[in-house]
């Protein structure tokens, strides 16, 4: 029998590669949802025929609703539809939303008691990370992890016990402007800091990962996946971005994950796990790669990734008004509102402004993330 699986966020830059990787391996896909890509959208509605599509966009759907009349998807809308499709029966729900939207849909397959969520929404677990891994142990899922370097960590971890963990070993490539000085960060723009030197990924984390904000939002995912403490994670650089991440155990012996830059590799991982069959991704060839560095990083230059470390661990609001604020941030630079050096500016004044609203349940995270959406005004 074949396999099901539902993608949450199917026309974003992991979602089209889950589908691609779903289409090599022979999964049935049940159901698919997105923003508002309309058109690519009905291309996958048509080529893997779920019986369901959901657009969080009403317009979307209303347009999708059109171009799919002469087949049997079922068009949802709204938040609702894409929290449907979520709680369709499937065997892997992978979750890969952009945002803080991928929050309700995630728990809402989490509840429905789904045997894998496969985690590509980092925010799910930076905004709310008590709340659903509480979840996840009272419906009985297996969470798997998506990115690479905690894909990266979830396999190293296979070499030893959880207890005997030293510390997490988090790389980072740095982004594309690891090279630049302060000054010089002031002025780039959007074109240029969508131009990642290894990665290729949605414009949203590939601004986060020029700003290291991507780090800090990545450790505070790997505190709940792996339920270690924020002193026990260390950021390295690894401009390479071959080793993944490693894990350091209690005699000093680390292990770590190595492989080309290719998402692929961690999103077929999710889907086969414990299995490991043949990946479209390109075999890692060491001796071509020659040289791996590693380095600390610069938390003076990278504000937003000292901005998170202080953050983490937090149990307030500060994770979830940290993430909102950073989003509306991104949001204007990318538009050419702000420049690339006022993103830390205004999600530092956000934390301090909100941070410690409570954070005790779901509704009290979406009402610190929607107060804090609404105080910025970019």
């Amino acid at each position: 029998m074949k396999k099901t699986l539902t993608v949450l966020g199917s026309t974003g830059s992991i979602g089209t590669q889950t589908l691609e990787a779903a289409e090599k391996l022979g999964f049935e896909v049940v159901a698919l949802t997105a923003n508002r890509n309309a058109a690519l959208m009905e291309a996958q509605a048509r080529k893997f025929s779920p019986r369901a599509a959901a657009m969080a966009d009403e317009k979307a759907a209303a347009e999708l609703r059109v171009r799919l009349a002469d087949t049997g998807v079922r068009v949802l809308s709204g938040q609702e539809g894409v929290c449907e499709c979520a709680r369709m029966e499937a065997d892997i729900v992978e979750s890969s939303l952009v945002g803080i939207a991928g929050l309700l849909p995630t728990m809402a397959a989490i509840e429905t008691g789904r045997r894998r969520i496969a985690l590509a929404n980092k925010e799910t677990l930076v905004c709310a990370g008590h709340i659903v891994t509480a979840a996840v142990r009272e419906h009985g899922c297996e969470l798997i992890p998506v990115d690479s370097e905690h894909s990266a960590i979830f396999q190293c971890l296979a070499g030893g016990a959880r207890a005997e963990v030293k510390r997490i070993l988090l790389t980072a490539s740095g982004g594309p402007f690891l090279g630049l000085t302060k000054e010089e960060l002031s002025a780039v723009t959007p074109e240029r800091a969508l131009r990642h030197p290894n990665w290729d990924m949605g414009a949203k984390v590939t601004i986060d990962s020029a700003s290291m904000m991507n780090k800090g939002l990545e450790v505070m995912e790997a505190m709940h996946l792996f339920d270690v403490p924020p002193e026990k994670i260390k950021v390295v650089v690894h401009p390479q971005s071959v080793v993944h991440s490693a894990v350091e155990f209690a005699d000093n012996s680390v292990i770590a994950q190595m492989g080309v830059p290719d998402m692929r590799l961690p999103i077929q991982l999710a889907l086969t796990y414990p299995a490991r069959l043949p990946s479209l991704a390109g075999e890692l060839d060491l001796a071509r790669v020659g040289t791996l560095t590693f380095m600390e990083p610069d938390l003076d230059k990278f504000r937003c990734l000292k901005l998170a470390l202080s953050v983490a661990g937090r149990r307030d609001a500060a994770p979830a008004v940290m993430n909102a604020a950073n989003e509306k941030a991104v949001g204007a630079f990318l538009r050419g509102k702000i420049g690339f050096t006022d993103i830390p500016e205004i999600v530092g004044r956000a934390v301090s402004d909100f941070g410690k609203l409570g954070a005790e349940t779901l509704e009290a995270v979406l009402e610190a993330d929607s107060v804090t959406r609404r105080s910025i005004e970019v």
